[in-house]
């Protein structure tokens, strides 16, 4: 498998979930910018739609969607738990975080990368973002992760984002819980090496 990256953008998702399943994959860079992959090839011709993340599957299909693609390699390694049965409502609960993570903060904070974003329209995201915030910190003052004690693919996404924060000047000091749910998923062996390795080929 190859997965398609720009570091430290939403792709870190499916990468740290790559190496938390212990699953053999390359990795190829993405400039945005030029639509171009570190080889040379037209990005769109792997992705249309121009974004990362892309999984390049070993039937040579392409997967998009971080949310889809961490769900599919979840199933590849069963025996990590990092996504519960299909068909469970542990599943579905999985899902569910999944979506408010994409819709709720993902792509609120997403719009923070626009460097045409108006005054009044950042304040008013930051609002947002905070009131979510707010609920995910009640969430972690009595379960370690998103479902509970055990890390899952929707850890990875949350962490992923919540990154972003800091180049965007929004301190997440007022939600302790929050600070200290990134602080443990940072520790983890496949999160170091995730950013040491997107760092490395930056």
């Amino acid at each position: 498998m190859k997965l398609y990256y720009v570091p430290t953008a939403c792709s870190l998702s499916p990468h740290i979930v790559l190496r938390e399943c212990g699953l053999q994959f390359e990795l190829e860079m993405v400039d945005l910018q030029k639509k171009q992959t570190a080889s040379g090839e037209n990005y769109f011709n792997i992705n249309p739609k121009g974004y990362v993340p892309a999984l390049e599957l070993q039937n040579g299909e392409i997967l998009t969607e971080g949310a889809a693609i961490v769900q599919y390699l979840a199933d590849l390694a069963p025996q990590t738990k990092l996504a519960p049965p299909s068909n469970t409502l542990e599943r579905y609960r999985l899902q569910e975080w999944l979506n408010f993570v994409s819709t709720e903060i993902h792509k609120t904070l997403g719009a923070f990368f626009n460097p045409k974003l108006a005054p009044e329209t950042k304040e008013y995201l930051t609002g947002l973002l905070k009131k979510r915030l707010d609920l995910i910190e009640n969430h972690l003052k009595v379960n370690s992760f998103l479902l509970g004690n055990n890390f899952t693919v929707v850890d990875a996404y949350l962490f992923t984002v919540l990154r972003w924060t800091s180049g965007f000047k929004i301190s997440l000091e007022p939600w302790p819980s929050v600070v200290k749910y990134m602080q443990a998923i940072e520790a983890r062996p496949a999160v170091k090496a995730a950013l040491e390795a997107e760092k490395t080929k930056a």
